[in-house]
């Protein structure tokens, strides 16, 4: 068995070459994002900026506590203030009467030149006291970094999982046609004595060898590539400037991402042979004596119930969530993971297709007569072409399309709420005066905090109202219920997430400085929208809330002078989408890209290697090189063309999901298909697809 093994890895090591590098390269991806995730969950201290000289640093309260009620106890819970509470006056004399205190923008903290026990024991619960690295959390925004790594850590797991996903999908695509390709190999050994149990064996070992040795070259790939990720993930914004990936001679890097890693491959090398290797294990002695390529069986029961699975799974949950949570289609995170069940069903079951669709393909001649017929009898050929173009396809349709329509319901939605001609929009706005015949609705961003029943403290964004006069004159918001009129300092702007929603009602809230509770009472209800419908309190409920966006009608150019004065510039129109995310989605999809070159012409150089015969017998009917060339060709199009239509069938179920899911929240239903960048992956498969098929067949009719 060794020696057959040895053998057979020898003559055809380049049908392994696909799967070797597709799999090496996988490993080499999962232990460059391990190594992220780890450096991002382990990120170092950020070393104080504001009072970097103080050794003690006193801070106003910045945390909301309350008791809820978990069960049949009670603990506390705590939320961050976006405003934290200046130092008391009081406090702040007795510091200084007794240490050197240090001021630096604002009243919410000072530093104190004193003993850490002695200033603890003097402050007690009037305020905190930070040392060490903990004063870092009195600078301007210290969750900025936390933030960032939060969104570097979901979308290296997302390329991570959509690693796995494609690296998965192409070895077990790459071994199943493999076993295709070698049935009368296989009758031979059956014919000579070999059991099915030792044909099984055999794959299972040539994968394993597969695995061990791709998964070690990818974890060298890995630590070199590691480096060059984290400088790309800076260089594009998605990391903090600081953020660092330890090089291959780094002692600090940990060894889990390349355990993790290394054991992956040789799982996913492994799994994508098992079922090729019962397909081999069944094959008789009688398969060496056929000369037909007709595939016979090509959706076995095992892919049939698997693929109707995914499928069934991929659209029951698509549905589920936008009938349950309409809200979580238009996170990322389910526009990139949710799709990958349905396009795995889609492509496990996409042999059933093959046929019905060729015999659709209309061409005269009697090239087009042999694309068609030929397409249609070597359905695995055609749908291990086409399942790596539906994936690509697929995930570039559903990744920007998905994104791209969010955007462009989020700035239709913008528009629409506002009857304003201008918006200016920045940090610390300046107040001005509305011009003779103009209206002006100055708001600024605070914070409410309520209590979800007994169990839970929510935080909300809210928008602070200047002047409710000009706000409910200017704003066009979704109202279910309720006036915006009626608010003023006593009264709340709620939308549908709240719990106590009944106009008239009143919730109890506490302010962005933790100031509370407060009772208010609710005067209108907006409906959910694309996340950013209020809440609406005035001034008075939010302390320290600075000006950051008017909107502005009537007036003129007295008007546009106004508004440039208040610091910022006026627009009539609202921001583009994000330019992270859409880099974020770019590294998504070129890894899927990588993956379906690679698919394919491994795919098409195996396939058309042993069509030998085949050629050789058409030269001899007659037909040219270049006849021959066209055919062969031209059904490495057509296969593209099928997983092309494939993957937007899928992408266009994703993307109607997306719709009823913005119209179950009232949001403008606004979906964009994007064709460059679904068009753009298309043809580079057919220009990968239509040269690999093409350059062997060249080779095999010289």
């Amino acid at each position: 068995m060794l020696r057959v093994l040895l053998s057979g890895l020898r003559d055809r090591w380049a049908s392994f070459l696909g799967g070797f590098v597709a799999l090496a390269l996988g490993v080499g991806l999962l232990v460059t994002t391990g190594l992220g995730l780890s450096a991002a969950s382990h990120a170092p201290e950020r070393s104080p900026q504001r009072f970097a000289g103080s050794p003690v640093v006193v801070r106003g309260q910045d945390r909301l506590t309350l008791d809820v009620r978990r069960g049949p106890v009670t603990v506390p819970v705590e939320q961050r203030l976006d405003r934290p509470q200046p130092v008391d006056g009081g406090l702040l004399r007795e510091l200084r009467a007794r240490w050197t205190v240090t001021a630096s923008g604002g009243p919410d903290a000072v530093g104190v030149d004193g003993p850490a026990a002695e200033v603890r024991a003097l402050v007690g619960d009037r305020a905190r006291v930070l040392t060490g690295g903990d004063q870092a959390q009195a600078d301007a925004d210290p969750e900025r970094d936390a933030r960032a790594l939060v969104g570097l850590s979901a979308l290296l797991g997302t390329s991570g999982g959509v690693t796995a996903f494609v690296s998965v999908f192409v070895v077990a695509s790459t071994f199943a046609f493999a076993v295709a390709l070698r049935r009368r190999e296989f009758g031979l050994l059956r014919s000579a004595g070999a059991t099915p149990g030792q044909i099984r064996r055999l794959l299972l070992a040539e994968a394993a060898a597969l695995g061990v040795l791709a998964s070690a070259a990818g974890c060298g790939l890995g630590a070199l590539g590691a480096p060059l990720l984290a400088r790309t993930l800076v260089d594009g914004g998605l990391a903090p400037a600081w953020f660092t990936i330890g090089g291959p001679s780094s002692c600090s890097s940990p060894s889990w991402p390349f355990h993790a890693a290394f054991w992956t491959g040789v799982a996913v090398a492994l799994a994508g042979a098992v079922a090729a290797s019962r397909r081999a294990g069944r094959v008789g002695p009688t398969a060496a004596l056929r000369e037909a390529d007709v595939d016979a069986d090509v959706l076995p029961l095992g892919r049939a119930v698997l693929g109707t699975g995914l499928l069934v799974a991929g659209l029951g949950l698509l549905v589920w969530t936008c009938a349950t949570e309409p809200s979580e289609l238009l996170k990322r995170k389910t526009y990139t993971t949710l799709p990958m069940l349905l396009t795995g069903g889609v492509a496990l079951l996409s042999p059933l297709l093959v046929r019905p669709a060729a015999r659709l393909a209309r061409s005269r001649g009697a090239v087009g007569t042999l694309v068609r017929e030929n397409s249609a009898a070597a359905v695995r050929r055609t749908a291990a072409v086409a399942a790596p173009v539906l994936v690509t396809v697929a995930l570039a349709g559903t990744l920007f399309g998905s994104a791209a329509s969010v955007t462009r319901a989020k700035e239709t939605e913008a528009r629409e709420r506002t009857a304003a001609e201008y918006v200016v929009s920045g940090e610390d706005l300046k107040p001005v005066a509305a011009p003779p015949g103009a209206v002006l609705s100055p708001t600024g961003a605070t914070s409410v905090f309520v209590r979800d029943g007994d169990a839970a403290l929510v935080k909300y964004g809210a928008r602070a109202v200047a002047d409710p006069a000009a706000f409910a004159e200017l704003a066009r918001l979704p109202v279910t219920a309720g006036d915006l009129r009626d608010l003023d300092d006593r009264s709340i702007v709620v939308n549908e997430e709240f719990e106590r929603r009944r106009v008239g009602g009143t919730v109890e809230v506490w302010r962005a400085d933790g100031s509370g509770p407060v009772r208010l009472r609710v005067v209108a209800v907006l409906a959910l929208g694309t996340g950013d419908n209020g809440p609406y309190v005035t001034r008075a409920n939010a302390p320290g809330a600075t000006l950051d966006r008017i909107d502005a009608r009537g007036g003129g150019a007295a008007t546009v002078r106004a508004l440039e004065a208040s610091g910022g510039t006026p627009r009539a129109r609202v921001a583009g989408g994000n330019r992270q995310a859409r880099l974020g989605m770019a590294l998504v999809l070129g890894i899927a890209l990588v993956y379906t070159v690679i698919g394919l012409a491994n795919t098409l150089l195996m396939a058309t290697s042993v069509r030998g015969r085949e050629l050789a017998s058409l030269r001899l009917a007659g037909a040219t090189r270049a006849q021959i060339l066209r055919v062969v060709t031209g059904e490495a199009a057509l296969a593209v063309a099928l997983g092309t239509l494939l993957g937007l069938l899928v992408t266009g179920a994703v993307l109607g999901t997306l719709g009823a899911g913005l119209a179950a929240l009232s949001a403008p239903v606004a979906l964009a298909l994007p064709w460059p960048v679904a068009g753009a992956a298309a043809g580079v498969c057919a220009v990968v697809a239509v040269a690999a098929s093409g350059a062997s067949a060249w080779r095999l009719t010289r």
